[in-house]
């Protein structure tokens, strides 16, 4: 019984010096393999918040030359060197989106920018009129605000 007791307590104790860590990923770069090792960092951000015991509420805007990883048709917007590393951030954006801690935000004006029609862009990503709205949004809710230039 006074096992059980302490395990509670400890859970307890645990529950209740949780952190929440709130961030918003702003992404404009255009450089295909930075934005992948961004996409890669993200995740790997979030497992190893969660691993320690915390939670993690995260937005990603992205806007400017990094609209192109929203895009299905990404290989015919970017230039053939730049195809895998796209593909691979966009497998990472892919896995992001599964899950439920995670907001996938692009520009509207960004997808004209790069002649990306909305009916292209992955079915898991809101579209919004200006992205630097939706980042000043959370920072104002108390996001920190990482950037990715």
């Amino acid at each position: 019984m006074i096992k059980l007791i302490l395990l509670f307590n400890l859970l307890a104790m645990n529950i209740l010096h949780a952190k929440e860590y709130k961030v918003v990923y702003d992404c404009s770069s255009g450089n295909a393999d930075y934005i992948k090792s961004r996409m890669w960092l993200v995740g790997k951000t979030i497992d190893m918040i969660e691993e320690q015991g915390d939670t993690t509420k995260v937005a990603i805007t992205i806007h400017g030359k990094c609209a192109i990883i929203v895009s299905k048709e990404y290989d015919m917007i970017v230039p053939d060197e730049d195809v895998e590393s796209i593909k691979k951030a966009q497998n990472y954006l892919i896995s992001l989106s599964k899950r439920k801690n995670v907001k996938l935000i692009t520009c509207s004006m960004s997808l004209a920018n790069n002649a990306i029609e909305k009916k292209e862009v992955l079915p898991f990503i809101q579209i919004v009129q200006n992205s630097f709205i939706e980042t000043i949004y959370y920072q104002n809710e108390g996001y920190a605000l990482m950037t990715f230039k």
